[in-house]
Formats: C-alpha cells, structure tokens, sequence
C-alpha cells in the first residue's frame, strides 16, 4: 500500500483540533502532526443560539490557516465535523455554507451518537486495555462541552448509553450565571451536577456493580496524562488526592504544571467535578484515560472507509446490544423479536438484488426487529405510534438522526398505513434516498411480521427464493399456521408494490 496521508478536522465547543495521519503498510496508521487552537463557539450557541461575528471570523481564520497545513502536507484526503456548538445554533446551514465559502473546508455536522461513537472507537481500538476494562462491570464518561456521555457495559456488551447536558462549557455558564462566591463553587458545582446525575443512578445503576471506569475528555485526560502513568490508569483514590491538590493550585499554577493554556485551564475545574461525581454514583475502584480525541475516531473511520486497517472489536454488534438492552426495558418479546430478527435477516441476504442495499441496511433492519413491539409497552392498541415516537426519543450510540429515523418509520408502518414520500415529508426531514430506505425495509420487514405474526413462535425453518417475479416462500413448522396464512398477504402487499415481485407463501408441516 502506497503512503496515504489523511487530516482530520475537529470543530470543536470549546477548540479547533486538526490531526494529521500517514497510512502505511509497514507502520499502519500514525499520527504525524496535531494542531489546537481555544475558541469557546460553544458559549455562543448555549448562551444565545448564534455564534456572533468576532468568533465567526475567529472560526475561518483558523480553519483557513488548517487548509494551508493540509497543502503543506499534501493530504490525500480530509474529514471535518462540527459537534455541538454548530450542531445546535439555530442558523448551522448558514454558518456552514460561510465556513465552506471562506475557507475552502467542507464541514459535516455530527448528531451526538455518532460523536460519541467515534470516541468510543477510538477507544476501543487502543486493543487489551479496553477489552480488560469492559470485560467487568464498566461505565465509558465522555465529557464535551455542552453534554457527557455515560455508556454502561457488562460482560462486555454494551447496556445503555445515555446523554446529560451537563457539558464543560455549560457548566461553567450556568456558573458565571449564577455567579457565585469563590467559596462557594464546589457546593453549586456538586449540586448542579449531582441534581442529574442521581436520576440516571436511580434509573441505570440499580442492581448494577461499576468496577471501571473509562474516561474520554480533553482536560481532566491531560491531567492524569502529566502524572507520569504510562498505562494511564489509575485508583479512584489516586484521582482523589490529585483533586485534592487541584484545589490548592492556582489558574496560573494549573496551566503551568498541567501544560495547559491559562484561558483553557479554568475548564479544568468543572471537568474534575463532573468525573468526581460520576465516580462517587458508580462507585468505580479503576479509571483508565486512553488520551484519545474526535480526530483520532474520524481516522479509525476513514481507516474503516477505505480498507487500510482490521478491527478485532465488532462494533455492530455493540449497536445490537444496545438495541436488546432498550427491548427488554420496555418488556418485548424476546424470543419473537429475534426470531423476526433472523428472518429478517435471511430474506435480505436472498434478495440482495432485488433491494441493492448493504451492510449498514441490514443492520438497521436487524435494530427495528428487535424494537418491533417496545410501544406495547405504553399502549397495546397505538403500539406502532408509541414504538415510533419511544425510537425518537431514545439515543442509540453510533446510529445517525436519520437512521434513528429510518428504524422507527419501519417500526411504525409495520402496523399502520405506509405514508408516501409527498405526506411523509411535510413534518419530516427525511431526504428522498432515505425514504427509499424506510419503503424497502419496511416491506422486507412486514414479510418477515407476517411469517411470525403469532406471539408463540411456531417456525422452524424458513427458506427463500426468487424465481422470475415472485418471491417463493417456504416455512417449516410442526404448528397449526393459520394466523399467518390469515394475515400474511395484508403484509405482503407492500412488498409487491415496492419491488414488482409477488410473494407466494408455502407452509410446509414437518
């Protein structure tokens, strides 16, 4: 493989970050160059919704400055993200179309689940420390600016991931607005912060036993990182008694010994508060900090992209768990659900070219199988309505807002009247390809109900075929299969209509 050099771009709450990678054969990938620079565009948008002139311009230099570097260095290819400061200002169209003017650089904006999810790669693809960490009862704190991530893991599969606005940035806004007395910041810090962390305690930590703790962020990471571990681990007792220095340490005194910047060293306090309160709730013995960045998941991923590295961590299946973990919170039917999910499944594989879709399809195919019945748990008869809107509301780590989107129409119209793209997209951001998503999965899945239909699961065996212009299917079972033979061509006709290909139902008593 010829050397390949990449840049990613990190447009930042708080700081612009462009790393600069070399992909090659012998070294794999390797990070050549790193570039940081402070501007809180995050105080703007939590504060006031826009990001204002002065920090705009701010913005384009810099980014400006980073094309430069990124011809300087010949880069083959670039990847930049915005992250919640652009995300959630309320003109981020206009301010991306004037970064793209102004600079040259094209920035894509990343949905919380999708930042955090490259995070989370970055991490896991640092090899046996995180397969050790995870391999117990362990919690994964991703701290940004407006928000943190808390994702829980037992026996290595992850069980649920959930976003708290309790951001770096935010905190210290909610701070300056309240502005206290210095001696009065760590009571309103542990008070602002513990007032929403006791709900995802009572919520998530019930019956739960966190041994570990994994800690992505951009400070409190440099801390540790300047004590001198060479694993980066260390005892929530350690991490104590550095808190507990901090807090005779100067601004000036904490940029100093840290190696931080003195207009980013006040960050470093709320920062410390929110990882000392997330381990007083979980009660961790271990924090690991893995020292990794945005930047270095947009690399894993172009990796991923573009062939140039093997993982050995499935992260698709970390998808999946997260999806069975909300199910059995809202009390599916498991047994069903992945008995739909590997019907699902098998009628994709056989008709790959009839829908053309791929490896990221069939996964949120697999998703909306296993969520198939979560809105029976609000309401037995608005099921499809409730399942939709439970999906809306819900974070899945790693799927965009799109295909979070895609997942819950399926799940809705697999009960009630398929919408076409005209009515579906007056309150709707759905684009026109991803409506070809829902109508194809949606009719790949109401096959897949259909044969299934009965709560007691009665099929052995299913197999597929397409011969001409229709769709033989043949189901093996030893039960009585009227209810699906009753129901079945109600939910194959979308599937007709969708692909030009009639369904032919066989049962076949073994």
């Amino acid at each position: 493989m010829a050397l390949r050099v990449f840049a990613a771009v990190d447009v930042g709450s708080y700081e612009l970050g462009m790393k600069i990678f070399e992909f090659s054969r012998k070294n794999g990938m390797k990070e050549i160059d790193s570039i940081r620079h402070s501007i809180e565009l995050g105080t703007d948008t939590y504060q006031n919704g826009l990001i204002d002139m002065k920090n705009m311009d701010e913005l384009c230099d810099v980014l400006s400055d980073f094309s430069s570097v990124m011809k300087s260095y010949k880069v083959d290819d670039y990847k930049a993200y915005g992250t919640s400061a652009i995300r959630e200002t309320k003109n981020t169209e206009i301010v991306l179309e004037q970064i793209k003017l102004r600079t040259g650089i094209k920035v894509d904006v990343l949905s919380n689940s999708e930042q955090r999810f490259l995070h989370y790669k970055a991490a896991a693809l640092k090899g046996s420390r995180f397969d050790e960490f995870i391999r117990e009862g362990c919690a994964i704190v991703d701290i940004g600016g407006g928000s943190i991530q808390i994702s829980l893991f037992d026996n290595d599969a992850l069980v649920t991931t959930q976003n708290i606005r309790l951001g770096v940035l935010r905190t210290m806004d909610m701070l300056a607005d309240l502005q206290p007395k210095t001696r009065d910041i760590e009571g309103i810090l542990r008070e602002l912060i513990d007032n929403q962390l006791q709900v995802f305690r009572k919520l998530y930590l019930k019956g739960k036993t966190i041994k570990n703790l994994i800690l992505i962020d951009d400070y409190v990471s440099e801390m540790l990182y300047h004590t001198g571990s060479k694993t980066r681990t260390f005892t929530a007792e350690k991490f104590k008694e550095m808190c507990d220095e901090l807090k005779t340490m100067s601004i000036s005194d904490i940029a100093k010994v840290y190696g931080i910047g003195e207009e980013t060293a006040p960050l470093l306090v709320p920062a410390v508060a929110l990882v000392s309160r997330v381990i007083r709730i979980t009660k961790a013995e271990n924090i690991w900090s893995p020292g990794v960045s945005l930047c270095d998941g947009m690399a894993y991923e172009y990796a991923e992209k573009e062939k140039l590295v093997n993982y050995r961590h499935d992260f698709d299946n970390d998808i999946i768990a997260c999806a069975k973990a909300m199910s059995k919170r809202y009390q599916g039917n498991e047994e069903r659900n992945e008995l739909i999910e590997r019907v699902a499944v098998d009628l994709f594989e056989s008709t790959r070219k009839i829908h053309g879709m791929g490896k990221r399809e069939k996964l949120l195919l697999r998703i909306a199988s296993l969520l198939s019945d979560c809105g029976r748990y609000i309401s037995i008869e608005a099921g499809a309505e409730c399942g939709y809107d439970i999906i809306m509301a819900t974070e899945m780590i790693g799927l965009s807002h799109v295909e979070r989107e895609i997942v819950a129409n399926i799940v809705r119209f697999n009960k009630m009247q398929f919408k076409y793209y005209s009515e579906l997209a007056t309150d709707s951001l759905i684009d026109k390809g991803s409506y070809q998503k829902i109508a194809k999965l949606s009719a790949l899945f109401r096959i897949a109900d259909g044969i299934c239909r009965s709560y007691r699961t009665k099929v052995n065996d299913v197999r597929f075929s397409v011969k001409g212009n229709e769709l033989v299917i043949n189901v093996y079972t030893v039960d009585d299969i009227n209810l699906e033979q009753g129901f079945f061509f109600r939910k194959a006709s979308l599937f007709e209509e969708v692909f030009s290909i009639k369904p032919i139902l066989r049962y076949k008593r073994l």
